[in-house]
């Protein structure tokens, strides 16, 4: 039986040809099942940090119910996200002093200015 013919990859620019069935050349495929794991999947806190995280966060949110940036301009928006100032994986700690209580949209504008794609230590 004929075999249907190779189709181009569906990366953007790529001019290579797929296996039947495939969507991406083999370069690619590793490249979006990193990407799909990455964003799609979500962002797993629990591989990151232990319960001892989830009791520092707790207490933090406890005592800062409210994103501080969105404090700044006068508006009162529920936190969601706690933010490390220097991230662990820069050598911060989990010191009130480097944690920071944010909304999501504060928190995915701080690390956009950063360039980070993920946060470096909050959950």
């Amino acid at each position: 039986m004929p075999r249907k013919p190779k189709r181009p990859c569906r990366y953007p620019g790529c001019r290579d040809l797929c296996e039947d069935g495939e969507q991406y050349c083999p370069t690619h495929k590793r490249l979006m099942e990193k990407h799909y794991d990455d964003f799609t999947r979500g962002y797993n806190g629990h591989k990151r940090y232990g319960s001892q995280w989830r009791k520092i966060r707790t207490r933090y949110v406890h005592k800062h119910p409210l994103c501080e940036e969105c404090l700044k301009h006068g508006r009162f928006v529920p936190v969601e996200e706690v933010h490390h100032i220097v991230p662990i994986s820069e050598g911060g700690t989990n010191d009130e002093s480097n944690l920071m209580s944010l909304c999501r949209s504060c928190h995915e504008k701080i690390h956009e200015k950063r360039g980070d794609r993920k946060p470096g230590g909050a959950v």
